[in-house]
């Protein structure tokens, strides 16, 4: 098995330019399912790339195709718009790739897919599960990629990867692979300040899933997420091998690193800092690493390799 794709997975690209092109065909050629493209002014075109339809809108796209996710590559104006408009066709699994995107935009959508509840929580039980915005995508290795990580650095096996950083997770993905360890699924959750799901929102998969024997999370400055998944993990799967990588621990308070959401807002009580959370993730029985290399080598260490 693997979380969110496999090979059974219908994807539509929203965002049909160069770069939705580009990794498209990327993605097809990987072996995906990608059955069509969304162009308002090209519908009934053929997408001459991929050798597949255009359709003007996400409905007509999934009524023709039946069509399960949608690969957001559009503009980051256009993107809330895009985003709405996948969950108003009904279509199950939205990645949004593209980066910039307004954060008032991404509050719109967050409490239209997820309505709030009276007690002050979201609900996401039954809703459709957006990945991103300013994410890789996913990869569930031998069986489908969607989104921009290179397939060609990482193999089919039982690590379940998750991560608010794409390239420190293609590093991880790299030398896991070259010690022969592969991944079930990889899950680039990206690090604006909101994203649709988070690290808890993956593993809790991960803990269901027969394929996934080990967990590598990466997280990074700023919030306190990795606390709370810390504490999720050493209360409902203690015994599955966990290591965590947290990035900037040479980051100064106050300075934005990166990814939009990773700054260190508080320090001190907040535990937004890399040494804060690597601190309390030990406490709670997790590895850390203190760099990608290290994370990969104590998960191998883990895997008994």
């Amino acid at each position: 098995m693997s979380i969110l794709i496999d090979q059974q997975t219908k994807v539509i690209v929203q965002g049909t330019g160069a770069q939705g092109t580009f990794h498209a065909q990327r993605n097809q050629r990987y072996g995906t399912n990608v059955v069509g493209g969304v162009h308002p002014k090209k519908g009934g075109q053929t997408w001459e790339e991929l050798g597949l339809p255009l359709f003007p809108n996400v409905a007509e796209a999934v009524a023709e195709t039946g069509a399960n996710t949608s690969m957001i590559m559009v503009p980051a104006p256009f993107t809330k718009d895009a985003i709405l408009e996948a969950h108003e066709a009904g279509i199950e699994t939205i990645v949004t790739v593209t980066e910039g995107m307004p954060v008032h935009d991404m509050a719109v959508v967050y409490n239209t897919l997820y309505p709030r509840r009276d007690d002050g929580t979201f609900a996401k039980e039954g809703r459709p599960v957006l990945i991103g915005p300013n994410c890789p995508g996913i990869i569930s290795p031998g069986k489908a990629n969607v989104g921009i990580i290179p397939g060609e650095i990482t193999m089919p096996g039982n690590v379940g990867l998750v991560s608010r950083s794409g390239t420190l997770t293609y590093q991880i993905m790299h030398e896991l692979a070259l010690a022969g360890i592969g991944v079930s699924t990889c899950v680039g959750i990206g690090g604006d300040p909101i994203i649709g799901s988070d690290f808890l929102d993956v593993i809790e998969r991960f803990a269901e899933d027969d394929a996934t024997e080990a967990i590598v999370f990466v997280g990074e400055i700023g919030g306190t997420e990795e606390q709370k998944v810390g504490r999720w993990i050493a209360d409902h799967i203690p015994q599955t091998p966990v290591v965590a990588y947290v990035a900037g621990f040479s980051a100064p308070p106050g300075k934005q690193m990166g990814h939009a959401g990773a700054i260190v807002k508080e320090g001190g009580e907040g535990g937004e800092t890399a040494a804060e959370k690597k601190a309390d993730l030990e406490q709670l029985g997790i590895w850390v690493g203190g760099n990608p290399t290290e994370t990969a080598q104590k998960m191998i260490q883990a895997l008994g390799r």
